[in-house]
């Protein structure tokens, strides 16, 4: 099975946001409405949206058609990034704030600014149970079982606004802007604001394809703590086969998304087992559902678990790419899109009465962040778990 290409324009058509200029007009699809006000989407658009929800419900992931997403915004970006990671590690540094925190939980570390390799820890690397589901693994699946924290950068920028009341509010701080970068702030801002953009579409597409409101989803992200974050692998230190830059792990948000990589080496599991390479086509955008996702679904969804690993097509694309005298950096242009901090995680509608239910029992959404850094080591020393017992979240030690 492969991933799904789909295109998201006849559904931007129909909710005015096409961006194909003045003249566009909305697709001729109109729904109709129920007598109690809901609206009544056509066949085709309903199918859409199905395809939506199944392919993150079947696969983890789907690949998406945006046009309001243009893909030399992607590449300018992509060219900044790679500029600013080809900088010496001290000037990089300069860039990091490991004491910048929420109020509520003081060592909440690295949220904003620069993430040096060496920090981040794939959940693989410190839970014992899933490296156990790892070796039962037929050997042509089988991931890499990470043997320590990954060995790539990442850069932290908060895309989107913040609620003026919270219980998770974060340190009034200026946005970590490197020096010697005019176009950081607007180019940041801009294709992180797109990205945002489709989740949004994505979310309220899934929405209607599970038979829940088309805002079910998308009422929830309001305000939520998105985040740019942008990856930086050295190649011309680390470009041998196997290495691992991103270990076997899920993603702890609801919806992450990503813009082309120039340098492949992206696999993710489906929910059958299976092993698939990614290959996002020119000017498409990769969706992988998340933790959050998850838990709004009651486990019907599950969150993708995916790694990033130099293989014989990257070892081609680092040739390549240093014969044309081009940067042997390879930068994912990723946004996590969260679920706001103080809302609620707890199964939506009909996936309450799922058997998988109890499972997933309400949690503040910021709590279940703040545990799941604590297990990826963005959060103190300390590994967490999560012990929702009773519906209640505690921080545990390991070891």
């Amino acid at each position: 099975m492969e991933v799904p290409v789909i295109d998201l324009e006849p559904y931007l058509k129909f909710t005015g946001r096409s961006g194909c200029g003045s003249d566009s007009k909305r697709d001729p699809i109109e729904p109709a409405c129920k007598p109690n006000g809901e609206l009544e989407y056509s066949p085709d658009l309903k199918s859409l949206c199905e395809e939506v929800a199944q392919s993150l419900k079947q696969t983890g992931a789907l690949v998406v058609r945006d046009p309001r997403c243009p893909a030399e915004v992607n590449d300018r970006f992509l060219d900044m990034m790679e500029t600013y990671f080809e900088k010496p590690n001290d000037f990089k540094r300069q860039q990091e704030r490991p004491h910048l925190h929420y109020q509520v939980c003081p060592h909440l570390h690295y949220q904003v600014g620069v993430t040096p390799e060496g920090v981040e820890l794939p959940r693989a690397a410190v839970d014992q149970d899933m490296q156990m589901k790892i070796q039962d693994v037929p050997e042509e699946y089988r991931p890499h079982i990470p043997v320590g924290a990954d060995p790539k950068w990442r850069y932290m920028w908060r895309v989107g606004p913040r609620p003026l009341e919270t219980r998770f509010k974060e340190l009034n701080s200026d946005p970590v802007v490197p020096e010697g970068f005019p176009e950081w702030a607007d180019t940041m801002d801009g294709w992180g604001s797109m990205m945002i953009s489709t989740v949004e579409v994505v979310a309220e597409m899934a929405g209607i394809g599970f038979g829940l409101s088309k805002d079910s989803f998308t009422s929830l992200m309001q305000q939520g703590p998105h985040v740019l974050a942008p990856t930086g692998s050295d190649l011309s230190r680390h470009g041998k086969e196997g290495i691992v830059f991103a270990g076997y792990h899920y993603d702890l948000n609801f919806l992450t998304i990503h813009g082309r990589s120039r340098f492949p080496g992206l696999y993710i599991w489906l929910r059958n087992g299976q092993k698939v390479e990614v290959r996002v086509p020119i000017g498409c955008l990769l969706i992988q559902a998340g933790k959050q996702l998850e838990w709004l679904t009651g486990g019907d969804c599950r969150s993708g678990m995916h790694e990033v690993v130099v293989t014989t097509r990257t070892l081609a694309a680092i040739e390549a790419a240093r014969q044309a005298g081009k940067s042997l950096w390879r930068v994912s242009s990723t946004v996590f899109g969260h679920i706001a901090s103080d809302a609620i995680l707890q199964p939506l509608g009909h996936f309450a009465k799922s058997p998988l239910a109890q499972n997933y029992p309400p949690i503040c959404a910021g709590d279940f962040v703040e545990l799941e850094l604590a297990a990826i080591n963005l959060k103190g020393k300390q590994d967490g778990v999560l012990n929702l017992e009773n519906g209640n979240c505690e921080q545990q030690t390991v070891g």
